[in-house]
């Protein structure tokens, strides 16, 4: 990002106060101790029970609630993965700070989204400087794109 599309602010305007820090650091861990110790992320069973394989309905049915349950495992993984990631910013001293340009992210911003790590300026260039997939999605795989004739 450019340095000069934010206002230069000073070390005490820059740094987010140890109140909030310390409210943002107590929520995470809470919803660390949630993620953790509900047992979603480690008990979960795949296991296709023999009743449902019965019919081609019943199976069905059942490989769809599985991938449901895996998707939603996922999502659960990867927000554990933020969580860690905005702790450990916490402790160094860098949460609110924006990865891209290094300004303050916006207090309102981290209100609605904790584990932001860009200032809404720098993930609006970002996002409008992705490629995007023919579908509409970044491809995941690093180096390949598909062209269209």
């Amino acid at each position: 990002m450019r340095p000069d599309t934010h206002p230069k602010q000073t070390g005490m305007e820059k740094c987010m106060k140890p109140e909030t820090m310390k409210k943002f650091k107590a929520m995470f861990e809470s919803q660390k101790k949630s993620l953790l110790y509900s047992g979603k992320l480690v008990n979960a069973s795949f296991e296709l029970p023999k009743d449902d394989m019965l019919d081609d309905v019943d199976l069905s049915t059942t490989e769809l609630e599985q991938s449901m349950r895996l998707r939603l495992r996922n999502r659960e993984a990867l927000y554990l993965r933020k969580i860690n990631e905005a702790l450990e910013r916490i402790q160094s001293g860098t949460f609110g700070e924006c990865e891209e340009c290094g300004e303050e992210i916006d207090p309102r911003r981290l209100e609605a989204r904790p584990t932001a790590t860009h200032c809404i300026e720098c993930k609006e260039a970002q996002e409008k400087s992705e490629l995007l997939h023919i579908d509409g999605h970044k491809p995941k795989s690093v180096g390949s794109r598909i062209r269209l004739a």
